[in-house]
């Protein structure tokens, strides 16, 4: 598989990705792909970028490897971290770096 990059992800804000859980499949709308500051002199195998994630499951998903699943980019694996509770559910983060 090819290392995924943020450019892979910008055209996909605001669409949605599904992420194998063991009760089924649950939904997550990809609402921010953004660059992170690389490490002066770093010489890194791909630039650091963060998605964010929102989920409007009333339960809080565990911080976890997940199988997603999008329509375009296909199945990839993804930790996800809780970061933040909405009124209307979860913000998770996935840091690439």
């Amino acid at each position: 598989m090819k290392l995924l990059t943020l450019e892979d992800f910008v055209p996909f804000v605001n669409t949605t990705f599904s992420a194998a859980l063991t009760a089924g499949n649950t939904e997550f709308v990809l609402v921010e792909a953004s660059p992170l500051p690389a490490p002066p002199k770093a010489q890194l195998m791909r630039a650091p970028f963060s998605l964010l994630f929102r989920s409007a499951a009333a339960v809080l998903f565990p911080q976890q490897t997940y199988t997603v699943r999008h329509s375009v980019i296909g199945e990839f694996a993804l930790f996800l971290v809780p970061v933040a509770q909405e009124r209307d559910g979860f913000i998770y983060q996935a840091v690439f770096n």
